[in-house]
């Protein structure tokens, strides 16, 4: 035991370091089948045992890795309209939201996300809604801005695609392109704001490591489901992550 946490920053036990490994490939093989849930699985996981300036970072770090391993799997069904006017909104979001977003309590924006994502999904739509540049262009504004300090936005893309005429394959692919962008302006972020990314190396690497291999198994089982199965298991799991959300939101109101 003394072996391995030599190579572990102090704030992470081997116990804590073994647990987030061990569940990136199970959370790394549900994102990969079905677009989302994984990563906000794991942060979960990562809030319940890393201290809480390492959470966004690490699984930021742990995301982009994750996604780009989906994204290499799945890059022929990557619809790049889409991730370009995406990633120009993000960089937007990112770059002019940052101080606003320091002051607005996680509650609200857990709230908001979790609100958000319950009315594109089960709210009513005009008979013409479509989304397109624009729309992509202001899904990369609000994710980029919250990705900071609430970290899983993905949800809010989820939900964006969800309304297109994508099949299956393209709708896992393009949001993985556009959350490996989304996740890398968060690292080089954190990065120039002095946060010890190389303490994490190693365990970084395991989580990789891991979560891809939970990716290549969940792209073998994405291709082989039914459309209708994916439709029906994608909404189940984007509502679950809203309810989820909102209730999260209403403890720490509570608690608060």
């Amino acid at each position: 035991m003394e072996n391995v946490a030599q190579f572990l920053p102090e704030a992470a036990p081997v116990w804590a370091a073994a647990l987030v490994v061990f569940a990136s490939f199970f959370t790394g093989a549900i994102t990969a089948a079905f677009g989302l849930g994984g990563g906000l699985a794991l942060l979960a996981i990562m809030s319940a045992v890393f201290p809480a300036a390492a959470v966004v970072p690490v699984h930021g770090a742990a995301q982009a890795g994750a996604n780009a391993g989906r994204f290499y799997l799945q890059r022929k069904e990557v619809v790049w309209r889409i991730v370009l006017w995406f990633s120009l909104g993000s960089f937007i979001g990112a770059a002019i939201g940052g101080r606003l977003a320091v002051e607005t309590p996680v509650w609200l924006l857990r709230g908001g996300v979790g609100a958000f994502v319950i009315w594109t999904l089960w709210g009513p739509k005009p008979k013409s809604f479509a989304p397109g540049e624009k729309t992509y262009l202001a899904v990369g504004v609000v994710t980029g801005f919250l990705t900071m300090f609430f970290s899983a936005t993905g949800p809010i893309v989820a939900a964006m695609l969800s309304a297109t005429a994508l099949g299956r394959l393209n709708i896992v692919a393009t949001h993985a392109a556009a959350m490996v962008i989304q996740h890398l302006m968060k690292i080089a972020a954190f990065g120039l704001l002095g946060f010890a990314y190389g303490e994490w190396a190693w365990l970084l690497g395991a989580i990789l490591i891991s979560g891809f291999a939970g990716t290549y198994a969940g792209t073998h089982y994405l291709r082989a489901m039914p459309e209708a199965t994916f439709r029906k298991g994608f909404r189940t799991i984007l509502t679950a992550v809203a309810v989820y959300l909102i209730a999260a939101a209403l403890m720490e109101i509570r608690t608060g």
